[in-house]
């Protein structure tokens, strides 16, 4: 297994929050889920992601937005735009103010939305106004469906009609929108910024945007060594790859049949791994020096040797061994390439491994767990755990703070 299909193989999505979102601008929500890990694909329009600590970014149809946590950040149709809407842990949503907004913007299966325009029946919708002040609003159809504004949450809201449907404003364009996924999107590309936030307030009112979030609620400490080598924010621009996960998410996300959960968290975690994998590829990435790590023959080999097995009792002298090449050669050129030493880099992994293992499995015990990742008792295993995580093996299981 290679570095990046090694640590890819821990943030896997189990009941993950899916949701597509309409928004008619303008609309802005705040994102203060601290959600691990949110991506969002921009099927229609425009997003712009604007991070507390960072430049604003443009996304357009077709990109991708991987956004790292837990920091906030503010999504919205314009960086000028105030929020009006904000998302909190749990897939919970409410305006500046505090009023609770998930159960008025609840319209299709996994579709969030609201809206103010000011339609009248027969085709067009009717809707109600929430509030002049920036409250999410709720739409009543009269005549044909329309979904109108949406928004997400990391998994907010999940509704119970099928596809988005499209708002129609009667008249002059009101909408305000109003929510968001539990981490929707940033996307920012590592700092690369997109566009111009100046002049183009109005430019684009009428432009509807459709978003597809999913947002992993949780990651392992695995994981988590991924997560350390990304930016807050990053973007996979539409002309950088060609992929059909994009529309086929698209097209099962409105569905609500048996199984379908289980569809959608392998969707995501195949949306993640080729997202990543584009962005990693890039030369202007700054991908950790373990991705680069595989295109060296020695180093490279050396990492799938640690990964696929870390219960040996390995030693520099029997990795060189399995590398064909000198300790002392091994050691300079892997320590050069991947900024640590082996032996540094086997101990994170196996305490990583032996913590995620931890709370897969609460019936087995520490000293099989310690076996399983190359730890030759309980004792041994207990001291290194205690002095990388502050917690003793059975205090992480139960979640007692360090």
């Amino acid at each position: 297994m290679d570095p990046l299909a090694a640590l890819l193989d821990g943030p896997r999505a189990h009941g993950a929050f899916l949701l597509r979102s309409v928004l008619r601008p303008p609309w802005s929500l705040r994102i203060e889920d601290r959600a691990p890990l949110t991506l969002v694909a921009v099927v229609t329009g425009h997003a712009w992601i604007v991070p507390d600590h960072g430049a604003p970014s443009r996304l357009v149809a077709g990109d991708i937005a991987i956004v790292r946590g837990p920091e906030p950040y503010l999504f919205a149709d314009h960086p000028a735009t105030p929020p009006q809407a904000v998302i909190l842990p749990g897939q919970e949503c409410r305006t500046p103010d505090g009023e609770h907004l998930t159960d008025l913007v609840d319209t299709g299966v996994r579709t969030w939305g609201s809206s103010t325009a000011d339609g009248t029946a027969g085709g067009e919708q009717r809707s109600k106004t929430a509030s002049e002040s920036g409250g999410a609003t709720r739409g009543e159809p009269g005549g044909e469906s329309a979904d109108n504004t949406a928004s997400e949450t990391g998994g907010a809201a999940r509704g119970r009609s099928g596809g988005a449907t499209h708002s129609e404003p009667g008249g002059e364009s009101g909408d305000k929108a109003a929510s968001e996924t539990g981490g929707a999107t940033r996307g920012q590309s590592g700092g690369e910024t997109s566009g111009d936030t100046g002049g183009e307030a109005n430019s684009e009112t009428s432009v509807e945007t459709v978003l597809l979030t999913g947002t992993y609620p949780a990651v392992g400490e695995v994981s988590r060594r991924l997560l350390a080598a990304l930016p807050q924010v990053l973007v996979v621009r539409a002309d950088e790859w060609d992929s059909p996960l994009v529309p086929l998410l698209a097209e099962e996300i409105g569905r609500d049949v048996p199984g379908q959960e289980a569809v959608l968290d392998r969707l995501l975690d195949l949306l993640l791994i080729a997202a990543l994998r584009t962005w990693f590829a890039r030369p202007d990435s700054a991908a950790p020096a373990w991705y680069r790590a595989h295109e060296d023959a020695v180093v490279g080999q050396a990492l799938r040797l640690l990964q696929d097995q870390p219960d040996r009792p390995w030693t520099v002298a029997g990795l060189a061994a399995g590398t064909g090449v000198s300790r002392a050669a091994l050691a300079r050129r892997f320590t050069g390439t991947v900024g640590e030493p082996p032996m540094a880099y086997l101990a994170a992994w196996r305490l990583a491994l032996a913590a995620d293992l931890l709370r897969q499995h609460p019936d087995a015990t520490i000293g099989a767990i310690a076996r399983q990742v190359g730890y030759g008792s309980s004792f041994a295993l207990s001291a290194a755990f205690k002095r990388e995580y502050g917690r003793s093996p059975q205090q992480y299981r139960t979640r007692v703070p360090a």
